[in-house]
């Protein structure tokens, strides 16, 4: 049977899914339109690991594959069929026998600014405190705003906003797309460009994975993948990926289309906040994952030059 058959043949599908208002918008949204291609689906909601441990770093509890590692059981078991992720919470390296099998079109990539008394970081007194529970946010905003007291903030997207409103922090920052996807766009005050706050890989899209034998499965999900934000989001992982990229390093990478060329830009930030950010930059005309991967390996070794460089110097 060809792609174009099996794609068009009614399956029976399962969604496994984390149970925040956001993850289940996402499933949602892929389930609307996998029953719009004549499928019938269903959500297998389920609490990770991640979204149990609040009061500390994921940094500090075993990175971004806390929010995964359950759904992957469930594909393992047979209980699901395909697991929906924000795929900036998805590892850059999946465990044996998963597959990535689709990258849908992308949202607003950028960081959003959110307060209920302040307009944009420029307008925060000195010693402020701003929320943010990413260690990339973290370096990029002591850059922004050196004065600035940053504390760590963890919770779904409603405990966070709640934590604001309570009058814990004077700002946070959070994922415009996340605001956006749940109809929150008026709690933004203001977005980071990418030129002040560079998006981390993969932001703002959703990443679909599955188990690498079912390819049943992956040829239905082509009919939702979006190709740019594919090549750009692999650029982007893949300089996370030679680096190490976890919650442990800030680290940064934001890929954007100029016709047919691939421009990508990453930052590194020190952990420990000592070093002054490193950034690298390179650009391709890019036609298929291959060329986009090798792009991001390029910057992601112009990055180790620069902090081996930077790390001599303090030295």
């Amino acid at each position: 049977m060809g792609y174009d058959e099996q794609a068009m043949v009614s399956h029976t599908f399962t969604i496994a899914t984390r149970e925040s208002r956001l993850a289940l918008w996402q499933a949602e949204h892929v389930k609307s339109l996998l029953e719009g291609m004549g499928h019938t689906v269903s959500l297998l909601g389920m609490t990770t690991r991640g979204d149990q441990i609040l009061d500390r770093s994921l940094s500090k509890v075993g990175g971004k594959g806390l929010f995964v590692k359950e759904l992957e059981v469930a594909l393992e078991e047979g209980a699901a069929d395909l697991a929906v992720h924000s795929l900036k919470d998805v590892p850059m390296e999946l465990p044996d026998g998963f597959t990535l099998a689709c990258v849908m079109e992308r949202e607003d990539p950028r960081d959003a600014w959110v307060s209920g008394r302040y307009a944009s970081l420029d307008d925060l007194p000195q010693g402020a405190t701003v929320g943010t529970s990413s260690l990339r946010r973290m370096a990029l905003l002591r850059a922004l705003r050196p004065d600035l007291k940053i504390e760590a903030l963890r919770g779904n997207l409603d405990t966070r906003l709640k934590k604001l409103d309570d009058g814990l922090y004077d700002g946070i920052v959070l994922a415009a797309a996340g605001l956006k996807r749940l109809g929150l766009a008026s709690r933004i005050r203001s977005v980071f460009e990418p030129e002040q706050m560079l998006p981390a890989a993969g932001q703002g899209a959703l990443g679909i994975e599955v188990r690498s034998d079912r390819t049943d499965v992956a040829q239905v999900l082509q009919a939702l993948l979006h190709t740019p934000t594919w090549l750009a989001v692999s650029a982007e992982r893949a300089v996370s990926r030679v680096m190490g990229g976890s919650c442990s390093m800030p680290l940064a990478a934001f890929a954007i289309w100029q016709g047919e060329v691939l421009s990508i830009r990453a930052i590194w930030g020190d952990p420990e906040g000592v070093l002054p950010l490193v950034s690298a930059q390179a650009q391709e005309a890019v036609i298929d994952a291959q060329a986009a991967t090798l792009l991001g390996e390029r910057v992601a070794r112009q990055l180790q030059n620069g902090v081996a460089l930077q790390t001599g110097q303090r030295e």
